[in-house]
């Protein structure tokens, strides 16, 4: 299927300073494009670009797949009909690793559908032909709600907690918790990877080097700790979740 009819400018208009503070607190997010079409896919991509994100390409769902595990993409716009394995497949895949969002590209409009996708996890549904600068504000809506993007006051949101890098403090509800130098260590990673699964072996590297000399299970009890400090309910978390045999996922108020 081609583009015909889809509403996309090759040329952008000149962006003001406001957007371009916009795009300076974008640039980090990474953006996987899972499409079968190529030119769907490339244009799609130069508009995300143009809006300071990083844009990642996958021709069909496997590849998809792969590159979600390697690239960890803060949002995933996905195609529902794709050959080898459809985009509702996909997004089951996903959705047993992550709950980062999913915004679901089809050419079908009936009701079944778009309910079909919400049901696997899917959190937005966008309908062919598009207009990609709406599919970018899209994007970028999700992402404020999702991932509360940080501010220039050195400080990291994710609601309902906020990590404080000065000061390395954090608070729930503007209460302030009381948290270990290696605790703060490990909230940071979380809260610049929200939503995503994080091994033992990848908080240990990115919390505190390769040079660390502490055992892996030294995590579990790191966590712990954090838990009886975050949640009501330690033994059922809400925030910090475990996934058996894989990792942690610290997802705020998304879970």
């Amino acid at each position: 299927m081609g583009i015909n009819g889809i509403a996309l400018q090759m040329v952008l208009p000149m962006q003001d300073m406001e957007t371009l503070r916009k795009e300076d607190a974008l640039m980090a997010h990474k953006i996987l494009i899972i499409e079968d079409e190529k030119d769907i896919r490339e244009i799609v991509a130069k508009y995300l670009e143009q809006a300071g994100f990083e844009a990642i390409l996958a021709s069909e769902g496997i590849d998809g797949l792969s590159k979600f595990s390697d690239f960890k993409p803060q949002l995933v716009i996905l195609d529902v009909m794709m050959p080898i394995i459809d985009g509702f497949e996909v997004l089951r895949q996903i959705r047993l690793i992550s709950t980062v969002p999913v915004i679901l590209l089809t050419a079908k409009y009936e009701e079944k559908d778009r309910l079909r996708g919400f049901d696997i996890g899917a959190d937005d549904y966008v309908v062919k032909p598009f207009s990609s600068k709406e599919l970018v504000k899209r994007v970028e809506a999700i992402l404020k709600r999702t991932y509360a993007l940080p501010s220039t006051d050195e400080n990291l949101y994710l609601p309902p907690f906020v990590l404080d890098l000065k000061q390395q403090k954090l608070f729930q509800d503007e209460l302030e918790i009381e948290i270990t130098t290696k605790e703060f260590s490990i909230l940071k990673v979380f809260f610049t990877n929200p939503h995503q699964l994080l091994s033992r072996e990848q908080l240990i590297e990115d919390a505190f080097g390769f040079d660390y000399e502490g055992f892996d299970r030294n995590i579990d009890s790191h966590i712990k700790k954090l838990r009886q400090k975050i949640e009501l309910d330690s033994k059922n978390p809400r925030y910090l979740k475990t996934k058996y045999g894989a990792g942690y996922v610290f997802g705020g108020d998304q879970l």
